[in-house]
């Protein structure tokens, strides 16, 4: 427990930083005088989070856990003052940028100490104490953050993060005592053309999921060319891979047609979660007429449920000793949800809402535990490090994805509503994100257009069903492989 202790901090930190941002952006601009860019404040750390994800791990292998996760913790502290103190919006998104770096060692870490400790058919009790620290700071982090932002200053929620970030730092160093030593020992062998490749490819298509349907259109030249280079940085990294002595995503890990199927879950899922965390507050602000506090209270009851989705596929996976099920039933009730509330008018009362929100729960839930420990069952010692890190960052994607997409289709109904509603056209091109645009328009003065909103939301969901089907059929073509009864290491005498 005193690894996990150390691990439920770290989650802490990442999880409330994510959130706690989101609610304060309209705050931000107000005081740093500027709002076109006001979407690379979370994009920026994205960006840099998912990038220093598999390396961290690659470094873990060799140098081991806690003092790369003390690291970690300690760039992510000094940065948070950075950002506070930030007094520019350049200057913010560089030092969110910066932030990010630190960020991504956290979960990659916290994964993988666990799992050199906990066998696999143990973990999914400890993955679901994580699972519920993450719901717990994204339902708490929006309230937080904007009750910050309104009764003090947005800098508050940079400053929020040093208590916790030093409790962390604590933790881990007298908790991860425990882990035992790393199995690679010597110089470590990092193949910095995959780094470079890597960086270079999810930078690129991640400026063009952005940018598409607001800054250029969905079809323009810019976007092709963006995604066209992307997909061609992708190929050149796949054929380094192949070529590096030690490479930074062993091509070895994704022989496994279990590892990649659970990755593939992984990503799906993580997509329709954080579409959902994004769109969700939005839908209940601006369509249905309620305060951010409010909003933020209406995505409780879906949070709490994908808690109780990780604690089910927890049970499941103590009792029948395999995952594949959970994740087939857990995507089944994730379609069930979203088709549900796709089809729901705009006028539904708010119980039906959340009802269809508390159906999609649980499946988020088990898919994203289930794939995380299937993952890890499919992998040897000596790449679990790297392994876990591919993992986390092609989630990490699949979210990053989710939500910048989400926008994109919000933002282009926006645009589409605008020919007849003069008054939003301002708003929707003073900004790069459909969160920052709406922003900018007060809920009353979209009451007149409640119903076309409404549909866009509604196509939205639709499209976040038609990906849980797609999940639900890789859950029927994965292997049922059963879970390690066994730990490959045992935890390192006090």
């Amino acid at each position: 427990m005193r690894v996990m202790f150390g691990a439920m901090l770290c989650v802490l930190l990442q999880a409330i930083d994510q959130t706690v941002v989101i609610p304060a952006l309209p705050a931000i601009g107000k005081d740093l005088g500027a709002y076109d860019q006001l979407s690379w404040i979370v994009t920026a750390y994205l960006l840099t989070s998912t990038i220093s994800t598999p390396i961290y791990a690659k470094l873990s292998d060799v140098h081991g856990r806690r003092r790369l996760l003390i690291a970690c913790i300690a760039i992510f502290i000094a940065t948070s003052i950075l950002c506070a103190l930030a007094r520019s919006l350049n200057q913010l998104i560089w030092f969110r940028a910066l932030q990010g770096l630190g960020g991504g060692g956290l979960m990659a870490l916290t994964q993988a100490s666990i799992a050199d400790v906990v066998s696999l058919r143990e973990r999914g009790r400890y993955q679901g104490y994580i699972s519920s620290v993450w719901a717990i700071a994204s339902v708490s982090g929006p309230l937080v953050g904007g009750f910050l932002a309104q009764a003090l200053s947005w800098r508050w929620i940079f400053w929020l993060n040093l208590p916790v970030g030093v409790a962390a730092i604590w933790a881990c160093h007298n908790g991860l005592r425990r882990l035992p030593k790393p199995l690679h020992h010597g110089k470590p062998k990092m193949d910095l053309i995959g780094m470079l490749l890597l960086t270079g490819a999810l930078a690129v298509l991640l400026l063009a999921l952005g940018w598409v349907g607001t800054v250029y259109a969905w079809r323009s030249y810019q976007i092709l060319g963006l995604v066209g280079f992307g997909c061609c940085l992708l190929c050149l990294l796949v054929v380094q891979e192949f070529r590096a002595h030690d490479p930074l995503l062993p091509p070895r890990i994704f022989a496994s047609s279990s590892y990649v199927a659970s990755v593939i879950v992984a990503s799906l899922i993580s997509f329709l979660l954080f579409m959902c965390l994004y769109t969700i507050p939005l839908f209940f602000q601006f369509v249905r007429g309620t305060t951010a506090a409010q909003s933020g209270l209406y995505l409780a009851p879906f949070m709490l449920a994908s808690a109780a989705g990780n604690v089910a596929g927890a049970m499941w996976a103590k009792r029948f000793g395999t995952l594949r099920g959970a994740m087939r039933l857990g995507s089944c009730l994730c379609c069930s949800g979203l088709i549900l509330l796709a089809i729901l008018p705009s006028n539904a009362p708010i119980w039906a809402v959340i009802l269809a929100l508390t159906l999609a729960g649980p499946g988020v839930g088990s898919c994203l535990l289930g794939s995380t420990m299937s993952a890890q069952n499919a992998l040897s010692a000596k790449d679990m490090g790297s392994g876990t890190g591919a993992l986390l960052v092609l989630r990490t994607v699949g979210g990053a994805s989710g939500s910048t997409l989400a926008g994109a289709v919000i933002a282009s109904g926006m645009i589409a509503i605008k020919h007849s509603h003069g008054g939003m056209h301002s708003a929707v091109h003073s900004a790069q994100h459909a969160s920052a645009a709406l922003a900018h328009v007060s809920a009353g003065s979209l009451t007149s257009v409640d119903a076309g909103l409404g549909s866009t939301f509604a196509a939205v969901y639709a499209a976040a069903a038609g990906f849980a089907l797609v999940t639900f059929i890789v859950s029927l073509l994965m292997p049922d492989s059963p879970l390690r009864e066994t730990t490959y290491f045992a935890p390192v005498a006090d």
